[in-house]
């Protein structure tokens, strides 16, 4: 950011070159930025056009003159329109540099309404102000709660109460009046480009790691199920040798020694003393059925993992080529590299929620006749028969939707043993709502679950009056009594289109 040496010089050129100009465009390029194009004649000078950029970026806070003007975001924020509602064919009156401060002032007239642009410049938490002709807080670029929680829209402006930074250095003391302000902008149009290069490739760099842990878990997973798999044959062999002794097994007996006629020896096979002899029977036969199609499966599955990770890996080779070229030739590189159709997606994929993306503290929303904290909300998604399915977000949120915001006949879908996100089915009063709608409800109950990469899976079903939560139990569990359970195949065409019918916020 400029010194205050430096931004002294800046107001006196600025002061010189745009006084008398009046406002032909305001653009708002990015979220701490906002450039104005201005024309008219300045004093001992013929008319002349020019483009104004007031920055409070963190790094690079600034006044400076741009060779071109910039383009707005493609949706004009509120800063932007406020300033054109306001400014717009205003008459620049003056710049000036406030109490010896690090804080520009444009002075400005527009239908004999007096109004200021006031770049403040402080360490972390430079920003930009509009104030009226009582030096009240019309508008800030920044949230005030970012820079100055002190001040208050439509409140008195207040210069902070800090000491007087240091006089610092004049870094274009080389440049003359005329270039000076275009050499700001070069400077910290480099630092930014440089900051920019550099925070894209921490995140093509984190991505590429969070992803390479993901796919190495995976593939340690399915090595494991592949071990496990191979005891297939012995559970068939138990099955088999406990269907023929099935009459004498006595309910909670922890085992049962039958004789092997193929080998003459006696067999120890270990019960659930909680099932009946025919569960438990089930149960030998599910996990060999599980243990036979894992060792169907898991091969193809580990291969395609295996790729998936080699290929990750190769990118991260790839990624750390780049960073031995040149500048210029390593910001070429690293964009095109960006640019890649499975590095892009990754990025997308695994890049953390930016902070201007989450909800404010105090954020409420509305459903179902409720208000409540927004980081409350569920995800919801459209299903067939057009009910909505109702999916929670966190510990706290699974416990809200439960056993506050679901009512009525809606249902409750969890999956055994398998920890994951609270999924609701709203029926809308109905007593047999559509069974597409069921199977829509069990496809994001096991999406949103531990077993989300399973092909087959046991979801139960209960009402919601069935849901409990027990006394003092931690966030997001619940105890459910009776429903049905549904065994579910998954179909990924089915949880695609569910998962692309979500209703936005």
């Amino acid at each position: 950011m400029l010194t205050l040496c430096e931004l002294r010089r800046a107001s006196r050129l600025l002061d010189a070159v745009l006084r008398g100009h009046r406002v032909q465009a305001i653009a708002q390029p990015d979220a701490t930025s906002v450039a104005l194009t201005t024309f008219g004649s300045a004093a001992e000078a013929g008319p002349s056009r020019h483009f104004l950029l007031l920055s409070c970026r963190p790094a690079s806070a600034r006044a400076s003159l741009l060779e071109t003007g910039r383009e707005s975001l493609p949706s004009p924020p509120a800063f932007a329109q406020r300033l054109r509602a306001l400014l717009l064919s205003s008459r620049v009156t003056g710049v000036r540099l406030l109490d010896e401060d690090r804080q520009l002032a444009l002075e400005l007239e527009s239908h004999g309404e007096r109004f200021e642009l006031l770049l403040q410049i402080l360490p972390q938490r430079s920003n930009l102000y509009l104030l009226d002709a009582e030096r009240r807080v019309l508008a800030a670029l920044r949230p005030l709660a970012e820079t100055r929680p002190e001040l208050a829209l439509g409140e008195p402006w207040r210069a902070p109460a800090s000491r007087a930074p240091s006089e610092g250095v004049d870094r274009f003391e080389g440049e003359p009046d005329e270039r000076c302000l275009f050499a700001i902008e070069k400077r910290y149009a480099e630092v930014e480009r440089e900051g920019e290069l550099g925070a894209r490739r921490r995140a093509i760099e984190q991505a590429l790691r969070r992803e390479e842990k993901g796919l190495a878990r995976k593939l340690e997973k399915i090595d494991q199920e592949l071990t496990e798999a191979h005891d297939a044959t012995r559970l068939e062999r138990e099955g088999e040798l406990l269907k023929g002794v099935l009459s004498r097994v006595r309910r909670g007996a922890p085992e049962v020694v039958a004789r092997d006629p193929a080998t003459d020896a006696d067999v120890v096979i270990a019960l659930d003393p909680a099932l009946s002899p025919a569960e438990n029977l089930d149960r030998i036969f599910r996990r060999y059925r599980k243990a036979v199609r894992a060792l169907a499966q898991g091969g193809t599955r580990r291969e395609a993992i295996a790729a998936a990770l080699e290929s990750v890996r190769a990118s991260q080779r790839e990624l750390e080529s780049i960073a031995g070229l040149g500048e210029d030739a390593a910001a070429s590189a690293l964009e095109a590299f960006a640019a890649q159709g499975g590095v892009s997606a990754l990025v997308a994929k695994r890049a953390p929620v930016a902070p201007n993306r989450r909800e404010r503290p105090d954020a409420e929303r509305e459903l179902a006749g409720r208000r409540f904290p927004a980081r409350l909300a569920p995800r919801r998604y459209r299903t067939a028969g057009d009910l909505e399915i109702w999916v929670g977000r966190s510990d706290a949120g699974n416990d809200f939707l439960s056993t506050k915001l679901a009512r009525g006949r809606d249902l409750f879908f969890h999956l055994d043993g398998a920890p994951g996100s609270h999924v609701v089915l709203r029926t809308e009063g109905r007593v047999d709502p559509p069974s597409e709608a069921v199977l829509d409800a069990c496809e994001l109950a096991v999406h949103f679950s531990k077993q989300r990469e399973a092909t087959r899976a046991d979801v139960h079903v209960v009402p919601i009056a069935n849901v409990r939560k027990p006394r003092g139990a931690k966030p997001g569990l619940v105890t459910v009594h009776g429903g049905k359970t549904v065994h579910l195949r998954r179909t990924p065409a089915r949880l695609e289109r569910v998962l692309g019918d979500r209703i936005e916020d």
